[in-house]
């Protein structure tokens, strides 16, 4: 659970994305979110349920 001052959004959210990196992987493009929301550098996420959130790039 976040223990920020302002809590991060939860991983059910629909701004899931504006939680804070904990563990940061540009290299190998990928950020683990204080929610446990795994992004990828393609916009894609793998939720902590292990549902997955197909990459949704702007057009």
């Amino acid at each position: 659970m976040c223990r920020h001052t302002q809590p991060c959004p939860t991983a059910e959210s629909p701004d899931r994305e504006g939680a804070a990196v904990v563990a940061g992987h540009p290299e190998q493009g990928w950020s683990l979110l204080c929610n446990a929301v795994l992004i990828s550098e393609d916009t894609g996420e793998l939720l902590p349920d292990g549902r997955t959130v197909a990459p949704h790039r702007p057009v």
